[in-house]
């Protein structure tokens, strides 16, 4: 397994985690930003840290046989601990707001399944998916990403396992530290690049 030092290595390496001064989606201020595509972009170093999260996870789930992600993020960590594991993989997207299977993916009753994500924040997008299991009666065994963010304050109540747990503090544009305000803020992300 990556150590803790080694997993900032490469995710600083690949530019997946940045510093400067940046506007998160949420409207709040940042000095680090995390870009999991960049990491993504690099597979022989995403392989790295997958093969270490499916390490965690195989010894801290026992008993899933199916991984669920949340489209798009979610996607690949999903599919490649799929691969390492040896599970079946499958994501939902949204349409009209709301995650839902496509493509003809299914979840069935005696469905035991893992949530994949590639980070963590609010957990909102993880717990979608886990409502959308539940409507099948399956049952959710836990949580895993490749970063977690949440700094235990995600609303997700089952376990997460992570290779990567970071605190990033954020602001407010009332609250920004002098340091920050220093430095032109920047709006990275999917949604404004």
């Amino acid at each position: 397994m990556l150590s803790y030092k080694e997993s900032l290595k490469i995710l600083k390496e690949t530019n997946a985690l940045i510093e400067g001064h940046f506007i998160l989606s949420s409207g709040l201020h940042s000095d680090r930003y995390i870009q999991c595509a960049k990491l993504l972009s690099m597979p022989n170093k995403a392989n790295d840290l997958c093969t270490s999260l499916a390490e965690k996870v195989k010894s801290s789930f026992s008993n899933f046989n199916l991984i669920l992600s949340p489209a798009i993020g979610g996607i690949i960590i999903g599919y490649e601990l799929g691969k390492i594991l040896n599970v079946e993989t499958i994501f939902a997207e949204r349409v009209n707001n709301k995650f839902e299977l496509r493509r003809g993916f299914k979840i069935n009753k005696n469905n035991k399944i893992l949530i994949v994500e590639d980070v963590i924040t609010t957990g909102k997008s993880s717990l979608e998916c886990s409502s959308l299991a539940n409507k099948f009666n399956a049952e959710i065994v836990g949580f895993a990403s490749l970063i977690d963010r949440s700094a235990g304050k995600s609303k997700i109540t089952k376990k997460i396992v992570s290779q990567v747990q970071l605190e990033i503090p954020t602001f407010s544009k009332d609250n920004i530290p002098e340091n920050l305000k220093k430095i032109k803020p920047i709006k990275p992300g999917s949604r404004n690049l």
